[in-house]
């Protein structure tokens, strides 16, 4: 069942919904510590082609956890922030970090 604007009915698949993509994590981690212009991104994010960097930047601008600016300036200098909400994601990437250097270490005996 969904309720209004789509969202799942549970805040667990609403949360997964938003970040459930690997190159939206690594772009929620790569923010975190401020903003970053594109070229930045796509370094920092790893292997992804700038198409896809591209639209999962754009997915998550319309959803609320990314800001986008662009500069009139030629060439045109766009970056990229979290938003407040954005940014309270932290909390879940920390424990992802946490859980993932638990997990390494426990597999690694």
């Amino acid at each position: 069942m969904e309720k209004e604007k789509g969202l799942p009915e549970c805040p667990v698949e609403t949360t997964l919904m938003l970040i459930s993509n690997k190159w939206k994590v690594l772009i929620l981690r790569d923010l975190m510590p401020g903003t970053k212009r594109f070229g930045e991104l796509k370094k920092s994010v790893g292997n992804v082609s700038q198409k896809v960097l591209t639209a999962q930047l754009r997915d998550m601008e319309d959803s609320g956890l990314v800001n986008r600016k662009v500069y009139a300036e030629v060439p045109p200098r766009v970056e990229y922030s979290l938003t407040e909400l954005g940014k309270s994601l932290k909390p879940i990437l920390d424990a992802m970090w946490t859980w993932g250097e638990n997990y390494k270490t426990h597999n690694n005996e």
